[in-house]
């Protein structure tokens, strides 16, 4: 795999906020820029109609001594003889991410993903069951779908996935999350909901037959060795892209009543947070 690259542009995303509407400007020219051009203190002001004092007092908040330092480094962004090379702890949990990553593209259907959307679209009640890393996929999935409007529980406790069979019907549907394909506790569960009329839906990295015979979807997710133990990544990364891929797919399909709902929440949370302060 190539070097990974380094630049200032995550820097300056970082401090963004910091800036004055004008310093803004000149963060977007740089932060936007992919071509070849003359980037002197000059030309920009020219472009951007600010003065050369403004590039110097940006170039600093950024953290330089001055316009032609930042500039600098700005142009050397991505030449490895500008940054000593990665440790080799450090690129083995990259290319972890970035094999994990082409993977998951391989493995995406995006027929499949539009059914799936269109199933958590239509249901009244979704829950997500998962154990472990699983379950924590299972409450971040609850917390983002609520947002836009999907009626979404996770259960992350064996026992309430048994006693919520007597709530489900054709109008649910149950998302199991198992990386291994083998958590019992969730297959059960999922043969059980099928039992009760549920539309079933499993995301895992293993393909079994049997899976068939209890499920309408089965998502795959990339997997890696000893991914489950999560002894170089979290084994969560490969489901959230999944989940990432149908959360923007339901976005899409109706993006001002979701995106003003998903709005809704924000401000009732700091309409909260606004009432705790006083």
């Amino acid at each position: 795999m190539e070097e990974y690259e380094k630049n200032i542009i995550p820097h300056i995303e970082a401090i963004y906020e910091t800036f004055t509407p004008l310093e803004k400007t000149i963060a977007d020219f740089f932060i936007r820029n992919e071509g070849q051009m003359d980037l002197s203190a000059k030309s920009v002001s020219k472009q951007l109609y600010v003065s050369e004092a403004s590039l110097s007092r940006f170039a600093k908040k950024c953290g330089y001594k001055g316009y032609r330092e930042f500039l600098f480094c700005y142009e050397q962004s991505g030449s490895s003889a500008s940054h000593p090379p990665a440790s080799d702890q450090i690129k083995t949990v990259l290319n972890s991410y970035q094999e994990l990553l082409n993977k998951s593209y391989s493995l995406m259907d995006e027929e499949q993903i539009e059914r799936i959307k269109n199933i958590l679209s239509e249901k009244k009640r979704i829950y997500v069951y998962g154990k472990g890393s699983s379950g924590l996929v299972g409450m971040e999935m609850k917390m983002r779908f609520m947002r836009i409007g999907v009626n979404m529980e996770a259960i992350t406790d064996d026992h309430i996935m048994k006693m919520n069979s007597v709530l489900l019907d054709e109008e649910c549907a149950v998302i199991g999350i198992s990386v291994s394909g083998k958590t019992m506790e969730i297959i059960e569960s999922l043969k059980a909901a099928k039992r009760c009329g549920a539309t079933v839906i499993l995301m895992t990295s293993h393909i079994d037959k049997g899976f068939r015979s209890f499920c309408d979807e089965v998502m795959l997710c990339a997997v890696k060795e000893n991914l489950e133990q999560g002894k170089a990544i979290s084994p969560q990364f490969p489901i959230l892209i999944m989940v990432d891929m149908i959360y923007s797919g339901m976005l899409r399909s109706d993006k001002f009543r979701r995106e003003t709902l998903h709005d809704y929440t924000l401000e009732a949370l700091d309409e909260k947070s606004d009432r705790k302060d006083t």
